[in-house]
């Protein structure tokens, strides 16, 4: 959609909402249709090509007014989170279908994804502990508890550790920054001896820092063999397994208890919106399931009925399936390939640039839209680079530390970036690179 088109939409959407506020008493307080009403309506997957905007708008009125009263909400999120993991080849288990014991739900950010899934794995942990072991307290329990993550692991999930009042190891990633199945099980069979009680790894695909992959299939068989929660945070990486190409990262996700990742981050859905999967809905509504009279319903949880509330930390939701639906069926899956294409492309571009320069060096492999990048140098010398790369205000980057270095990260993000922008930003950095360097020269021979 150009701002033109954009114009004419939002001033049509405006009178949307202007003729419903004038015609609402005409309207029903309460909707007419059952639990499960709106999944029949619509196709079991995502269209593979775009849509047009007038043909997905006369669905509101046809498929969400009808339920308005809530039910659209709770319903269009079941289905678009099963579209979604279809996209993305879930297994199956993770997926809520017509009746099965997964399901998806959005979330507002990955951190409350990890948090929720630490705050599940832990009741259930504490519940398991307490059947074997019926002498020692909820607080003999949970002084025992172990959280588990890489060192490239997001804060988030320290977090979250935080907030859940658990301990938490950082374990040490391997030289490309992945953590391995063996470092996992060391450190495991260490915290067993002494007697304390993992009960949650979170293995992270598409690290903050350099974008690497934890080895689920090492890691994953660990934890189903030791009964540990695995949860796979796929933030910003998830977008990716979209493309037939890049879904072997996920491999290794049919081992995990829960999934994580935000179309909000590369797949051109508004903030916010983080989809979060689980294979047992049970083990996320048992640790939150209050029924106070004023929340209670006609209907239990089932296949058919999800309430939402026993899947997140507030009870107030907003309805952000609606922008997921429009984005997957206005671009289609074609459509949102290529543009997570067209950013890996450019990412191999601007590495290709810095490889043909010799005073650079990349620091971290180049699979998605992320490249790590430095000066053959000191830390104290591409500190001072990113500096003056910063106050010339024309691009943005942000570094961080990997094996002791001082590294720059470039990142591909924008819904309208093309290769001109990647070589201008290649240019600027390498004129500001010429400059610094004949300054540090001459700084260094007075010294």
């Amino acid at each position: 959609m150009d701002a033109a088109e954009f114009r004419k939409r939002g001033k049509e959407m405006v009178d949307y909402i202007a003729d419903y506020l004038e015609k609402i008493d005409k309207r029903q307080v309460f909707p007419d249709v059952e639990p499960g009403y709106l999944r029949p309506l619509i196709p079991d997957c995502a269209p593979q090509n775009p849509e047009s905007f007038e043909d997905v708008f006369k669905d509101i009125e046809k498929i969400i007014m009808p339920g308005a009263a809530s039910p659209a909400c709770t319903e269009l999120e079941t289905v678009m989170l099963d579209w979604l993991g279809k996209m993305i080849n879930l297994p199956e288990e993770f997926l809520a279908g017509n009746s099965g014991q997964g399901g998806g739900v959005i979330q507002g950010s990955a951190s409350e994804a990890t948090l929720m899934s630490l705050l599940a794995a832990r009741t259930k942990a504490v519940r398991q502990v307490q059947s074997e072991k019926p002498e020692l307290t909820e607080a003999d329990i949970m002084g025992r508890l172990v959280a588990y993550a890489s060192d490239q692991a997001h804060s988030s999930v320290e977090r979250a550790a935080l907030i859940g009042g658990v301990k938490i190891k950082n374990i040490s990633s391997d030289d490309t920054f992945r953590l391995c199945g063996s470092a996992l099980k060391k450190v495991l069979d260490e915290d067993k001896a002494s007697g304390l009680i993992p009960f949650f790894f979170c293995a992270t695909l598409g690290t903050t820092s350099c974008c690497s992959f934890d080895k689920l299939l090492e890691l994953g068989p660990i934890c189903n063999k030791e009964n540990i929660w695995m949860h796979v945070d796929a933030a910003y990486a998830g977008s990716a397994f979209i493309c037939p190409e890049f879904r072997h990262l996920l491999n290794g996700v049919e081992f995990a208890d829960s999934f994580n990742f935000n179309p909000h981050k590369w797949l051109l859905v508004n903030f916010d919106c983080s989809a979060m999967w689980v294979k047992k809905r049970s083990d996320l509504t048992g640790a939150f399931k209050l029924e106070p009279l004023y929340l209670q319903h006609h209907h239990q949880e089932s296949g058919l009925i999800t309430d939402y509330r026993h899947w997140q930390i507030p009870l107030g939701r907003r309805f952000r399936s609606l922008k997921l639906w429009f984005v997957l069926r206005m671009y289609g899956v074609k459509g949102l390939q290529e543009h997570i294409r067209k950013h890996v492309r450019l990412s191999h571009l601007f590495e290709h640039l810095v490889l043909q320069d010799e005073r650079f060096e990349i620091c971290a492999e180049v699979i998605l839209g992320l490249v790590c990048f430095r000066l053959k140098g000191s830390n104290e010398l591409n500190e001072a680079l990113l500096k003056i790369i910063n106050e010339a205000k024309k691009i943005h980057l942000v570094p961080c530390h990997l094996q002791d270095k001082f590294v720059l990260r470039f990142a591909v993000c924008s819904r309208t970036v093309e290769s001109t922008h990647i070589k201008f930003a290649w240019q600027h950095i390498s004129q500001l690179a010429t400059d610094l360097l004949k300054t540090w020269e001459q700084k260094h021979q007075q010294q």
